[in-house]
């Protein structure tokens, strides 16, 4: 059950992949939050891997339970930069970050006026939710899935590195990015249609098919070592 809290900000969930497919069962309760029915889906990340498509499996995951997905087509820089896109991102109170290439989400949302709607839109109490991708760039640093280093993210949420697909991925990059993170930094493997969701409050919890694992200074760790 969410809290009752003071804070503005809504809801967080940072997915691990697989998104919008049976066991990602959190989207109803995120959809209960925002209020609405409606589901504005970003699929920046899948830019070169028929975005319409992802929007496609959104829209068809969402109707099961009464909702609605709606795509918005930021795939370039021009896109992110447009006030229109700008304004229906900051009126949504449930934006979707799809999954696909973290390195090109970030490069066009940088900086730019579709982010700033989205920090905007989240801070007055929407729900944004980003899955493999689109939970690697909301953090800051951000795991370069090139090699499994660290690099800058966009920092929705800052001092906190996700690894999606935990359990899937290469291993030895897997390991990489828990060695070279900083000492202190929580880096969270999340698996596959699993979701690590910061509730208005600041606290954290895990939902979905998976189970969720926190590694601070390559040790094991439990939620309270997550930022606030």
């Amino acid at each position: 059950m969410w809290r009752t809290v003071s804070v503005t900000c809504g809801p967080l969930a940072l997915v691990g992949g697989d998104e919008w497919s049976p066991g990602c069962d959190f989207d109803t309760e995120l959809l209960a939050f925002s209020g609405g029915s409606e589901v504005l889906v970003i699929p920046t990340a899948a830019a070169y891997e028929h975005p319409e498509k992802a929007v496609a499996t959104a829209e068809a995951w969402f109707a099961r339970f009464g909702g609605r997905a709606r795509g918005l087509m930021v795939l370039g820089r021009a896109d992110a930069q447009d006030e229109t896109n700008a304004a229906e991102v900051r009126a949504s109170r449930f934006t979707y970050l799809g999954g696909g290439s973290p390195m090109h989400l970030r490069s066009v949302l940088k900086a730019s006026a579709v982010w700033e709607a989205l920090l905007d839109a989240w801070r007055d109490g929407a729900v944004v939710a980003g899955s493999s991708a689109g939970a690697m760039v909301l953090t800051d640093p951000m795991v370069d899935p090139r090699g499994g280093a660290l690099t800058v993210g966009l920092g929705m949420l800052e001092q906190l590195a996700v690894i999606p697909h935990f359990g899937h991925e290469n291993a030895e990059k897997v390991h990489r990015s828990i060695a070279l993170a900083a000492p202190g930094l929580p880096v969270v493997g999340i698996p596959e249609r699993t979701a690590l969701i910061r509730d208005p409050d600041g606290s954290w919890r895990q939902t979905g098919a998976g189970e969720v694992q926190v590694f601070v200074s390559g040790e094991p760790a439990g939620f309270d070592a997550l930022p606030h």
